[in-house]
């Protein structure tokens, strides 16, 4: 049976209950859409014979008008009243960055109440990994500017204590982001509460310097995202380009978890992601390096 058929106590239809319905009933808070483009570059060499050092980037934008003017937030903005969210991202990336055509996946939805001075404003962030060789990047429509900041994010304190049931976990995160010469820093405070078989995961933006609205914490919490990511997926080489060594994935492997990787271990762990081709890197101090590509068929 067509649910429009169907009435209700009141004994009134769908198609009844529609057309004397009050939009107005309810508030409505406005809606944003947050992008996280990250990309991996190479610092420069300060001696030929050494490899270059690969850093973690993140695209941030430098907000021209108030709130927070001056300082630095992730591109985004509103959502039209008829664009779906992931339209609303790609013309929000384009129109402040002039990126367009990436692929991005949706990462959390931002809801607290005072997150926004201007009013109630529920954000959806998405995270998007890109090889930035292939994008050409510049400020339009409302950002004063546009850049790539070196990222990262450090467990600098620990706390355990035992409640009745479980216990409580507080983790204190340093972020750093540094361009040129501007240094942005927020710190974020992450509760776990474990009661029983249940936990809650909580996230605090403790202080914020130089990082517009909560972003500090979204930043964070999507770096986390991202090095449970590459675990177990192959979405790190969307930062990698068509043709690599296995030095340069290790290297990317190793900015993302902040951690150094045991070479043999390592291979052997992504021995199925890639394929070995006939092509080899040259190097100015070095001897060719065998070149490797993603294994679509993973």
């Amino acid at each position: 049976m067509d649910g429009s058929n169907k009435i209700n106590k009141k004994g009134i239809t769908e198609e009844q209950f529609l057309k004397n319905y009050n939009s107005e009933k309810y508030e409505k808070p406005s809606v944003t859409v947050d992008m996280l483009v990250f990309t991996v570059m190479e610092e420069k060499k300060k001696n030929y014979r050494k490899l270059s050092e690969k850093v973690l980037k993140l695209l941030m934008i430098k907000r021209a008008d108030h709130p927070f003017i001056g300082e630095w937030a992730l591109p985004g903005g509103f959502v039209g009243i008829e664009e779906s969210l992931e339209e609303a991202a790609l013309r929000e990336l384009k129109e402040e960055t002039s990126i367009d055509g990436i692929y991005m996946e949706q990462l959390y939805s931002w809801g607290d109440v005072h997150r926004d001075p201007r009013t109630r404003i529920i954000s959806t962030s998405y995270m998007a990994l890109v090889d930035s060789t292939t994008l050409s990047v510049k400020a339009n429509d409302d950002a004063e500017e546009a850049k790539w900041f070196t990222v990262s994010s450090k467990l600098i304190e620990e706390q355990k204590i035992l409640i009745q049931g479980g216990y409580i976990v507080h983790k204190y995160f340093k972020l750093s982001l540094t361009a040129d010469n501007e240094n942005l820093s927020a710190m974020v405070k992450k509760t776990i509460t474990y009661n029983g078989k249940t936990f809650k995961t909580e996230r605090e933006l403790i202080e914020s310097k130089g990082i517009a609205f909560d972003h500090g914490k979204i930043i964070d919490y999507a770096i986390e995202r991202l090095r449970n990511k590459i675990e177990y997926t192959g979405i790190v080489f969307n930062l990698m380009p068509q043709f690599f060594t296995m030095t340069e994935l290790q290297q990317v492997y190793e900015i993302i978890l902040d951690k150094e990787l045991l070479k043999a271990n390592f291979r052997r762990k992504i021995a199925d992601l890639v394929v070995e081709t006939n092509e080899y890197k040259k190097d100015a101090g070095h001897r060719p390096s065998k070149l490797f590509k993603y294994n679509p068929n993973y």
